[in-house]
């Protein structure tokens, strides 16, 4: 369920002052578009257009239709929504995983994604049927795991820590909130992005993840300076360059077990591309590109925007990962005991 959330200051001068002591001596061309301050990418959009939607722009008045029928974390009827009407299921319920939230609970925004003015039913632009071009013989070089079944049904591997999901131990956040392909979610859909002359931080609300993207003169200076393959790192080996009045972030090498949960997913082969422009004072453009023939028919491309908010950003005090865990797993053993003991019975 979304934290308690507690107002902190500190955070971003410090991580800003630790890129700055250790900022190489890259200069930047001044195109470079000011993205800095507090964002939000909050809306009903998700990144498959829904069944039975043809177009990707929709009028206002077919937004305010399609975001009313729109379902919250994928549950039909919607969640509890206070008005003496309890749609909480009991606890025997089939459906007591998926509606394992009420309203106070979310905030996933009210409308369909706003971008440039048009009201968009997909983040998926490209190819024009707003859906990702999935193989059906995937081509995988790491384990893919369905949650959604763990989501729904409260039934999952508990053979130890690392067999639970990633978001439930506290590590990253869900529904690819910091990406590579920055997508919105149930909650903290906000985020600070601070630049430097040679880094770019993106700080994201949800589990304060943190991309540290050096940035460079070009991109054949950025594709120069990759880290180590072996490396793995938590959303991939960025690297940055300015050009055309946007900046441009190339990605691979994610961390496979990242990957194996993640709705962008890429095997090493693969790469993602983002771009960040300034439409207006108050939106940030963001598209990016997914390419990689070992799980796609094709490559493809996804549009959004950054809305300014007024809003701080907040603490977000996870403890799933301290409290959770240790009764998923002594559940899970105790399970085990009671099959053994009928066994020897």
């Amino acid at each position: 369920m979304k934290p308690i959330t507690l107002p902190v200051s500190s955070s971003g001068l410090l991580l800003l002052g630790a890129i700055l002591a250790a900022s190489p001596t890259q200069a930047q061309n001044s195109a470079r578009p000011n993205l800095e301050g507090i964002w939000t990418n909050a809306s009903l959009t998700s990144l498959n257009r829904p069944e039975g939607v043809n177009a990707l722009v929709v009028s206002p008045e077919e937004a305010r239709v399609i975001a009313a029928a729109t379902p919250i974390a994928g549950i039909e009827g919607g969640l509890d929504e206070t008005d003496a009407v309890n749609d909480t299921p009991s606890a025997s319920a089939d459906d007591f995983g998926v509606r394992a939230y009420n309203n106070f609970w979310v905030d996933p925004g009210s409308n369909l994604a706003l971008v440039k003015g048009e009201f968009r039913t997909s983040y998926v632009v490209d190819p024009v049927s707003g859906r990702v071009p999935r193989r059906e013989d995937p081509q995988y070089d790491f384990e893919r795991k369905n949650f959604g079944s763990r989501y729904a049904t409260g039934v999952g591997d508990a053979r130890g820590p690392e067999a639970i999901p990633l978001a439930e131990r506290c590590l990253l956040g869900f529904g690819n909130k910091a990406g590579p392909g920055m997508m919105g979610a149930l909650y903290n859909n906000t985020y600070q992005f601070v630049q430097t002359p040679d880094y770019v931080v993106i700080l994201v609300e949800m589990a304060h993840d943190a991309r540290i993207i050096p940035v460079f003169d070009s991109r054949d200076e950025a594709l120069a300076n990759r880290r180590p393959v072996a490396l793995e790192q938590w959303f991939g080996d960025s690297v940055g360059w300015y050009e055309n009045q946007e900046l441009v972030i190339e990605t691979t090498n994610i961390n496979p077990i990242q990957m194996g949960q993640s709705s962008v997913p890429i095997t090493r082969a693969g790469r993602i591309t983002e771009r960040f422009s300034r439409y207006s004072e108050s939106e940030i453009f963001y598209k990016f590109t997914v390419e990689d023939s070992n799980i796609y028919l094709q490559p493809w491309t996804a549009e959004l925007s950054f809305y300014a908010t007024g809003d701080g950003l907040y603490e977000y005090a996870c403890h799933e990962g301290n409290y959770a865990m240790p009764g998923i797993l002594a559940g899970a053993r105790r399970l085990e005991a009671e099959a053994a003991a009928r066994v020897g019975n």
